[in-house]
């Protein structure tokens, strides 16, 4: 009874977060020009953040696996109901969703479900199985031309498309509930001392890069010319966008799975140091790689953020004061996250993106809570356009 109490207020925290949603996109989306494209996505826009909202819940992931019970024809359902989802609405917006490397959708949505399904469901310890799944469902994901993506909607304001939608609730639905990594925490929740923590997150690291950047002639002020309904406005779905677009997946795949699958492994093998040793013999040279095989001053200056990131890690490890492997975990991705900002171009960029990776990765230690690393993500990504910045790549 306790239980189905519990499903039962989880569900209905989903509804409020997914109604309060709606009316944002409804909202960006009202004039007469976007009705049509806003009232053929909005049935399929409330059902796929609605299931956003709730695949992570600890009672609802716990009861779905129960139900399941290794068996892999109940598991692979609701893969299967996310791709006729994703099909249908293309197929309404007059897309054809079986061109190109869209045809790959269907081995992206069922791969980890199945490899779970089959060999994890009843397995604890964290191995290279699970890192080779990951690996392996999200390199195609991040690579792959995804057209037609789905957006939603199509005309207008796109909040996000189905495509990524699918994708992170596949992540979720593949590694929570089919594998039982249940302390994701990929779900929605109002907490003032978290928002506090990912606030001053924020602000600390911002404080930081504007003083480095400003000095180094990484940041130009500019300034608002007017302070208008208009650049509220632009603000205001800037920063809804970025949250639910980028943020929120790119947190629940570097902090949500693989730093947490990677301080749990960690912390299994009862060594840090040896995780520590081999992530700073393998991302030094990267770093330096990185820094002198693109253009402009400071090539250094990643490789010396990394090494201060590990050093960092050493002596929290060492201190005996948190989580063992909780800080080496946190390096190794920060600065894997900022490495990967290699398309940017910029020096610079990728080493603020190795301090950034730190940054979203603490609050997630702090906070046990994706959407408030993908917060800090959000701020961070948003903070050239509240503060009138400019920054030069």
């Amino acid at each position: 009874m306790k239980i189905e109490k519990n499903i039962s207020k989880e569900l209905q925290t989903s509804v409020a977060w997914t109604a309060a949603l709606t009316v944002l996109f409804v909202f960006f989306n009202r004039s007469a020009e976007n009705l049509p494209s806003t009232l053929v996505a909005l049935p399929f826009f409330v059902v796929l953040y609605f299931l956003l909202f709730s695949t992570g819940k600890e009672n609802s992931s716990a009861q779905i696996r129960n139900w399941i019970d290794g068996n892999v024809k109940k598991a692979v359902i609701f893969p299967a109901l996310l791709i006729i989802l994703y099909f249908g609405y293309n197929l309404l917006n007059h897309q054809n969703p079986f061109q190109g490397a869209v045809s790959m959708i269907p081995y992206l949505v069922f791969f980890p479900v199945l490899v779970f399904a089959a060999t994890r469901s009843n397995v604890k310890k964290i191995d290279w199985l699970d890192f080779t799944t990951f690996v392996l469902f999200l390199i195609p994901i991040t690579l792959i031309d995804a057209t037609p993506s789905g957006k939603l909607p199509e005309t207008g304001h796109d909040f996000d498309s189905a495509y990524r939608i699918m994708m992170m609730l596949v992540a979720v639905y593949a590694f929570a509930t089919v594998r039982g990594l249940d302390d994701i925490g990929f779900f929605p929740e109002f907490k003032l001392k978290s928002l506090f923590t990912a606030i001053l997150v924020w602000l600390a690291f911002y404080g930081f890069v504007f003083i480095v950047g400003y000095s180094v002639d990484f940041i130009q002020f500019k300034g608002h010319e007017d302070f208008n309904n208009e650049l509220f406005t632009k603000v205001s779905l800037t920063l809804v966008t970025t949250f639910l677009h980028t943020a929120l997946f790119e947190e629940l795949f570097f902090r949500g799975l693989l730093q947490n699958l990677l301080s749990k492994r960690i912390n299994q093998s009862k060594t840090w140091i040896t995780f520590w040793k081999w992530g700073l013999a393998i991302l030094i040279p990267l770093a330096i790689l990185v820094g002198y095989t693109l253009d402009g001053g400071m090539q250094w200056f990643p490789a010396l953020v990394t090494l201060l990131i590990f050093l960092a890690a050493f002596y929290i490890e060492r201190s005996g004061a948190f989580g063992k492997g909780d800080y080496t975990a946190l390096a190794i991705t920060g600065v894997i996250f900022g490495l990967v900002h290699y398309h940017s171009g910029s020096i610079v960029y990728i080493g603020f993106a190795c301090i950034a990776g730190w940054a979203y990765g603490y609050t997630w230690i702090k906070t046990k809570n994706v959407f408030y690393a993908a917060l800090v993500h959000t701020l961070v990504n948003s903070s050239a356009l509240i503060f009138g910045l400019e920054l030069i790549k």
